[in-house]
Parts: structure tokens; C-alpha cells; sequence
């Protein structure tokens, strides 16, 4: 049965320095990992620091890390998914790419977090449409989904888990103000809920304005189908690398019988 190497990597904000990533990546490729997910606002800064940034830099930081990604998938056969500002004529674009060796793609965020004390639905210039599918791929006998960290929270993109029949969901966040507990225990039961692994990437680092402080506070973790979590990082910068397997999927999903109880109802009035 289809097994699976994947990794995190647990970091604050990289800026213009891309030595520690290959860093990581070369102990990765040690490891065969197949797969690699950065938290959110890793590749760039946190969106309350593009205050004090132009647009050029923005726009440069970028730049320089989509191609380190491209030459590093290439370097060392692995699949990247990574948050990523896109900056456009209209404004900066709260987006996840995909990046492999072959093909790269984007997903914009559908959904955003629209608080006084953290309001990127007003900061960034994505739409706010009817909700579409997430992005999805095959890799190595897997179905991977990719979810942004705020969209964890709203029913249609877990109903689109279990139509697709994901095996693993990747979720980058920049967690923080000590949801460590909320976080943990919603991951777990979504987990198990939906026959699925999930692997998240949560940010380090700090940002302070005027009011508060936020501290992102790592906790990267992978969770079982079953819903127990396999590997935690704490709270320092560092790297998770775990083997997943299908058949932990199957055996779950054909032991609780979810999806069944549900189809033979379809139709029914």
C-alpha cells in the first residue's frame, strides 16, 4: 500500500534569506521526503508589517523566494505548498502555491480572517465570491488537499474533504494569542471526522503594534486518521518529517463507516 514522506518546517518570517531553507531541505532529502508545507507568512512578512514595506519589496521577497522554491524542487525532487503574498496592480493577494519540480499552481485564500485586531479580509484584495473547491492534487497514491489556516473553521471546504476522499490535508496557519488547545482539539476531530492526516505548519516569530503582541507559537503537528497526533513540534525552529500510510485511511474509513451511512441516504426524501 502507498506510503508517503512527509514534512514541516517550523519557522518565523525567512525575509531575503534563503540558506536555512536548503538547510532543511538537505536533511529532508536524507529522509526521502516527498512533500514539504511552510506555515503562513514565512516566505513573507506578516501582513501588519507591509505598512512599513514598499510594494517593490514585497514584490521582490517574492520574487527571489518563488524561484528559490522552483530551483530547490527541482534540486531535490520535492513538492512545496507554501503561503504566498502575490502583489497586483489592485493590491496584495493572501494566496498558497504548490511548487514542484514539473508545474507550480496557486490557490487564493477564500476566506479571511475580517477582525478589528486582524483584518486581512480588508487588508488584502481577494474576492469574495461563492465558495469553489480548494486545491487538490495527486501525489504518490495520496489525494492532498490544501486549506488555509482560517478556512479550517467553515463546513464547505470539509464537505469538499469528503467528497474528494482526501487521504491528507495540508493546513498552514499563523496561529497565535495562546489558541494552542482550540487548535489542537479541532484538528483532532476534523482528523477523525473525515478519515484524513493532517499535517500542519504554524509559524514562529513575534509582532507587536501599539495595542498588542502577537507571538506565533509553533505546535506544527501531523494527525492520524484516528485522530491521535503522530509528532508535535514545540515551540523553537525546527523540522517534522513523518511516513504516512493509506492504508491507515482505508482501514479507518471502512471501520467507522462515515461516508457509507451517508451515501445509502442520498436520494432519499
Amino acid at each position: 500500500m502507498a506510503q508517503l514522506v512527509v514534512a514541516a518546517l517550523q519557522l518565523p518570517t525567512l525575509g531575503m534569506n534563503a540558506t536555512r531553507l536548503e538547510f532543511y531541505l538537505k536533511q529532508a532529502k536524507q529522509r526521502d521526503a516527498d512533500l514539504m508545507l511552510l506555515g503562513e507568512y514565512v516566505l513573507n512578512h506578516f501582513f501588519k508589517e507591509f505598512a512599513t514595506m514598499s510594494v517593490a519589496m514585497v514584490k521582490a521577497q517574492t520574487k527571489k523566494h518563488l524561484e528559490l522554491l522552483k530551483t530547490l524542487a527541482v534540486k531535490y525532487d520535492i513538492v512545496f505548498v507554501a503561503p504566498i503574498i502575490i502583489a497586483k496592480k489592485d493590491g496584495y493577494y493572501k494566496s498558497i502555491v504548490k511548487m514542484s519540480a514539473k508545474n507550480t499552481r496557486y490557490y487564493e485564500q477564500q476566506i479571511l480572517l475580517p477582525y478589528e485586531h486582524w483584518n486581512e479580509k480588508k487588508f488584502f484584495a481577494n474576492k469574495v465570491e461563492s465558495i469553489r473547491d480548494a486545491m487538490s492534487f495527486n501525489l504518490k497514491g495520496f489525494k492532498v488537499m490544501v486549506m488555509a489556516g482560517f478556512e479550517l473553521h467553515f463546513d464547505p471546504f470539509w464537505e469538499q474533504v469528503t467528497r474528494k476522499k482526501v487521504d491528507l490535508l495540508l493546513l498552514p496557519t499563523a496561529s497565535t494569542f495562546g489558541s494552542h488547545n482550540r487548535w489542537r482539539e479541532i484538528i483532532k476531530t476534523k482528523a477523525f471526522l473525515h478519515g484524513c492526516y493532517i499535517l500542519r505548519a504554524n509559524r514562529l516569530g513575534e509582532y507587536s503594534d501599539s495595542e498588542v503582541k502577537w507571538k506565533f507559537y509553533g505546535d506544527t503537528m501531523l494527525v492520524s486518521p484516528e485522530g491521535e497526533v503522530e509528532m508535535m513540534l514545540e515551540d523553537k525552529e525546527s523540522m517534522l518529517i513523518e511516513v504516512i500510510d493509506k492504508t491507515e485511511v482505508l482501514e479507518h474509513r471502512k471501520a467507522w463507516g462515515f461516508e457509507k451511512e451517508l451515501k445509502v441516504r442520498e436520494g432519499l426524501v
